[in-house]
Order: structure tokens, then sequence, then C-alpha cells
């Protein structure tokens, strides 16, 4: 001890630690409960700001408890560089504190400007601090400032705010520390020797906010579970109006595969009509994703199914789906194709509104098929046209959404329309199903990460 400490005796060394054991012992406390408070943070999925706050809040406490002390001192050797940190540590502590009360919802609007115009007080304290040295002035000023701080605390939250089970467990700690807190701060501006108490009141205050601040991340995972168990059932919900299976039929292979981005999503497919000699298939993308996309997709289906009457005519069915949608999607988009096939006719048509376009595979050769007319749901003089081409055996259709074709790679390169057409082309040999297959795996190996929802619809003619 006596190397660490020069000019001490052991015995001198062992009456300091013993006369400052106590606050040691809370200055290492704090900072233990903010390491452990940080490390929760970290580990959880999501971050929450108030335990970010606590943890800082609890470590630069703490850390000015120990600073303080003589034992401190004298392990530094008092030098220059530790007393500027130690001193500028006095205006880093209340910033946390205050972004805690305004996380939690305790101070309102002009409270909230009147701290943050503290913080930069205190701040320029704390460079001024490093600077030029410890000053009488800056530590008058710090005084001043935490007064009114601690007194802005304890009236703020009196007016307005309801006495919710958090708030008053925070009050309570924050009337404790407050009225240790001041005691200490008119001591110093008095410059009284009374003993300081401050940090007594701390620890009391610190097992109220960390109680607070877990009762909120454990209410917010309860939520979180609460959240997800109802995105669960709105997904079985949405997979049921899904067509598991397409009408088996001697004319038409079809097979479809829908892999959302997230539990819920806007892209839809389906069929208006179908039997043994026709088909009307419909797919549909909704822009956005998540539940409001998912449920305008409701709608797009809803829309869709009231088009039956006019199933051999895909601009009529567009046409009567804008109209229906319009004005009722919250300025949400949608794009769609309609692809009617006639297996008496040998012909198939087909029509689009803002949808990429449809692709033939024919004696090996694709041909992309291009009729838009406007989104759906935006405009109410959107018009639409058929194109109408004949069928041939062992034809193969492909419709899908956009989210095929803009899957990204690693160097942010799009999957695009050149590549979709070479891996279509590739599938001569493949069933409906296989190549349905073989198009998302291609995709999904394409791309690290799913950005947007996928969507394909495969049809083959058996003539």
């Amino acid at each position: 001890m006596l190397a660490i400490v020069p000019g001490l005796t052991a015995d001198q060394v062992l009456r300091t630690f013993k006369s400052e054991a106590l606050t040691l012992f809370l200055g290492v406390a704090v900072v233990a409960t903010g390491l452990v408070a940080a490390a929760f943070a970290a580990l959880r999925r999501r971050r929450v700001a108030l335990l970010i706050y606590f943890a800082v809040f609890a470590v630069l406490y703490g850390a000015r408890l120990c600073m303080q002390t003589a034992m401190f001192y004298f392990i530094s050797d008092g030098s220059q560089a530790f007393v500027r940190i130690r001193e500028a540590m006095n205006f880093v502590v209340p910033i946390p504190a205050f972004l805690f009360f305004d996380g939690a919802g305790f101070l309102r609007h002009k409270a909230r400007i009147l701290a943050y115009s503290f913080f930069v007080v205190f701040a320029i304290l704390a460079v001024a601090t490093l600077v030029t040295g410890p000053s009488n002035l800056y530590q008058q000023t710090n005084n001043v400032i935490v007064i009114a701080a601690l007194v802005l605390l304890l009236t703020e939250p009196m007016r307005g705010l309801s006495p919710t089970h958090d708030f008053v467990v925070a009050r309570r700690g924050l009337l404790t520390f407050a009225v240790f807190a001041l005691w200490d701060n008119l001591s110093g501006v008095f410059h009284s020797r009374l003993p300081r108490i401050e940090a007594l009141g701390f620890v009391v205050l610190l097992a109220c906010l960390g109680y607070v601040a877990a009762w909120q991340a454990l209410k917010r995972d309860e939520q979180l579970a609460e959240i997800q168990k109802e995105l669960e059932v709105a997904r079985r919900i949405q997979l049921s109006i899904l067509p598991s299976d397409f009408p088996n039929s001697a004319r038409f292979q079809i097979a479809a595969r829908y892999v959302p981005m997230t539990s819920v999503a806007g892209d839809l497919y389906d069929y208006i009509v179908a039997d043994s000699t026709r088909a009307g298939l419909l797919i549909a993308d909704v822009s956005g994703h998540g539940v409001p996309a998912a449920l305008i997709a409701s709608m797009v289906k809803l829309a869709a199914t009231s088009q039956r009457s006019h199933a051999n005519n895909p601009a009529a069915v567009l046409l009567g789906m804008n109209s229906a949608l319009h004005g009722n999607t919250q300025s949400q988009f949608v794009t769609a194709a309609y692809l009617y096939l006639d297996a008496q006719a040998n012909e198939f048509r087909y029509s689009a509104a803002g949808h990429p376009p449809m692709l033939l595979l024919r004696e090996g050769k694709v041909i992309e098929i291009l009729e838009n007319g406007l989104m759906l749901a935006a405009f109410d003089f959107a018009t639409y046209g058929t194109v109408a081409q004949p069928l041939q055996p062992r034809d193969r259709l492909l419709l899908y959404t956009d989210g095929i074709i803009e899957a990204t790679n690693s160097a942010g390169e799009f999957f695009g329309q050149e590549n979709l057409s070479k891996l279509l082309k590739d599938t001569t040999a493949f069933s409906a199903n296989q190549t349905a297959d073989h198009i998302i795996d291609s995709i999904q190996k394409w791309s690290n990460s799913q950005d947007d929802d996928l969507t394909v619809l495969v049809c083959d003619y058996v003539a």
C-alpha cells in the first residue's frame, strides 16, 4: 500500500479507508448496478432507452462517488488530470438523469425545453473544467442549476400527469433524493460543513428508478407478446383467404407460392373463375407492408370477387376493382394483373394495373406480355386495355410481384427482369410446382435478406 500511496503510512491509509468505506461501497454498488442494467439492455432484442439512461446515470454517479473519496485522490497522487476529470463529472451526471425522466414521461413540453437548456450549461461547465481546471464559480453555478432542476422535477409532475404506478414509485424516490440533494447543494452554496447525505438519497432513487425501468421493460415485453399473438392470428386469417389449391383441370396446371416479408403482407393471388376449360387468375401487390397492407389486400380480394360477371374481360375486371377501391385505401395503392385463359377458344386475355409484365414461355423462348394501365385505388379516371393472344400447347405463363425482380444481393444489385426471364427459360422440363419452387429458391439464394413480399403464380396450358 505504501508503494501505491507515496508519503502515507499504512495506518493512515487504513484509517482513510475505514472512514470512507461506506462511500466506496455505495459507489461500487451503484456502478455495478449500472453495468448490470447496461448488460440487460444490450442483451434485449429491442433497445429500451430508459434502461440505457438508467445505466449511464448509475455508472457516472457511482464513479463520481468513488472519485470524490480521499482514497482515489491519494491513488492518483493528486494529479491535475484526475482533479479536473473528477470535478467535470459533477456537471455530466445530471444529463442522463434528466434524459431518464424525459423518457419516462415525467417532463412536459416546457419543462423539457428548460431541461435541455440546462444540458447546454452543464456541457459548457464540464468542458471549461477540463480545460481550465476547477473553479468555485463553476461549482456555485452547478449548485444553483441543480437546485432549480430538482425543484422543477418536484413541481412539474404535479401538473397534468395521472398518478400511475410507475409515476408514484418514481416520485417517491425522486422526493427522497431531492430532499437529500437539496441539503447538500444548499450546504455547498452556503459553504456549510454539515455532513453530505446526497449519496444515501441517491441509493433510494436508484432503487425506485431501477424498479420503474425494469417494470416498463417487462410491460413492453408483455405488450410485444400480445402483438405477436395477434399477428399470428392475422397471418392465419390472411392465409385462409388465399386459395390453398386451384380446381383440378385437364387443361391447366396452376401453382402459386407466397412468401411474406413479415407475418402478414400485402401480396395476394386468387382465381375469379376456374373450371375445366376456363381460368381467371389474379395477382396483386398493395403498397407498403405489414398489417395495413394486409387489410387492404383483403379489400382487394372482395373487390375482385365482385367482378365475377366480367371474368372473361380483364379490362372490365380491373376497372370495377378500381371503382370499388378508390377512396377506401388511405392513400395506399395497388398494382394488379388479371389473366383469363379460355381453352375452348385457345386464347388468353390479359390486363394489368401498374404491374410488372407477365412472362410467356413458349417453345424455349420468353416473351414479355405488357398491357398496363394506372395502378388501382389511386385515380378514379383510370382506364384499362386488354391484350389477347392465342394459346399454344405447353405454354407456360408467369405472374409475379415486384419483390421478385427487386430482390437485391450483397452488392445492392436487383435480380431484375432479365435474370427472371433466364430463370423461367431454364424450367422447360419442370412442372408448374417445380417451377414455382425453383423461382422462389433462386430469389432467396440471390438475396441476403428479404426486403419485400415474394409471390409467383405459374400456369401451364395443356392442350
